[in-house]
């Protein structure tokens, strides 16, 4: 009786020790699959932060330095708005090399230099086409087209007016963030966050270097100054 009722012990504890060593065995590989594939939201969260960092700042402004020394900023040449608007294209272009083109509004900016080259050549095309087109024919299409396209506007307009406020504010935020114009919800908050977090770091890296920049220029006029004198 003692024998089998020590035997019935000892079955129970070698089972409690299986299920132990089974428990400890699932909670180990669980964790080692939780760190070689992350969550999303760990994901954005640290995509989020590495904006944050000073090493990606620096980053960032080692390439916009880069890509600015390549840009035409002679005030003889081009006018102000257009220097303006080629550092802009060239610091949005710099962020999304930075970005590495992981995310939608960086692989958007990327590619957006390809698309308005393309674009451009259809419209010389187009322009020849309804040149020559113009010429046989008449003012009468030319007439036409303009109508056309003025009716399209009126109704994108109109569409725009019929939707409800939430679903308004939502289409503006996607046209805000690049390639994110015609994306759902979850997706366009999420870009929206890094795309902040990556404009926010824009921001403190270009004040740096536009700082720099009016300390040297600073420091160069009063070196000369007293040669001149």
């Amino acid at each position: 009786m003692e024998q089998s009722s020590s035997s019935a012990v000892a079955a129970v504890i070698s089972t409690n020790a299986n299920i132990n060593t089974d428990r400890a065995r699932r909670r180990k590989k669980k964790k080692s699959v939780l760190q070689k594939h992350p969550s999303k939201e760990s994901r954005n969260s640290q995509s989020h932060a590495k904006w944050k960092t000073e090493a990606q700042q620096q980053i960032y402004s080692s390439k916009l330095i880069q890509a600015l020394s390549q840009v035409n900023l002679n005030p003889s040449t081009s006018s102000a708005p257009r220097q303006g608007r080629a550092v802009r294209e060239v610091a949005d272009r710099a962020l999304a090399f930075a970005a590495k083109g992981k995310t939608r509004w960086s692989r958007a900016i990327l590619t957006s230099r390809i698309k308005l080259k393309f674009r451009k050549q259809q419209h010389k095309r187009r322009r020849l086409a309804s040149s020559s087109s113009f010429s046989s024919s008449g003012s009468t299409t030319g007439s036409s087209s303009r109508s056309s396209r003025k009716h399209k506007v009126s109704v994108l307009g109109l569409k725009g007016k019929g939707l409800p406020a939430v679903q308004r504010k939502v289409s503006v935020l996607g046209r805000l963030v690049p390639g994110c114009r015609k994306q759902p919800l979850p997706v366009i908050l999420e870009e929206a966050t890094d795309y902040i977090a990556a404009l926010e770091m824009q921001v403190k890296a270009m004040s740096a270097i536009a700082e720099l920049l009016s300390r040297s220029t600073s420091e160069a006029s009063s070196s000369s100054s007293p040669m001149t004198s």
